[in-house]
């Protein structure tokens, strides 16, 4: 069991690696990718979150952390997808009505 002001450090050091492999793949292959990877990643790091794997990760309230991780992730991952494909940009761009 945990000392008392002792700290768990959980899947922290996972998320930060999976965070460091994104940059690294934006700056060396292809920033559509990278944002995938980092945007994957927040979405792993919210999955975590909300099954108790909190540690370093617990910031807030499980439920604030596991919306701004999820929402985040996946504004990430849809914003990567949209880079490339002028086809998903103009649809998006049609229902937002501009």
């Amino acid at each position: 069991m945990n000392e008392p002001g002792s700290e768990s450090w959980g899947p922290y050091l996972l998320i930060l690696a999976g965070a460091v492999v994104g940059v690294a793949v934006i700056f060396l292959v292809d920033p559509r990718w990278g944002g995938f990877t980092l945007g994957a990643v927040l979405m792993i790091a919210a999955a975590l979150r909300f099954a108790g794997y909190g540690g370093q990760l617990a910031i807030r309230s499980k439920r604030v952390d596991v919306t701004i991780m999820g929402l985040g992730g996946f504004g990430v991952v849809l914003t990567s997808l949209i880079l490339g494909n002028d086809a998903l940009k103009a649809m998006i761009l049609n229902l937002l009505g501009g």
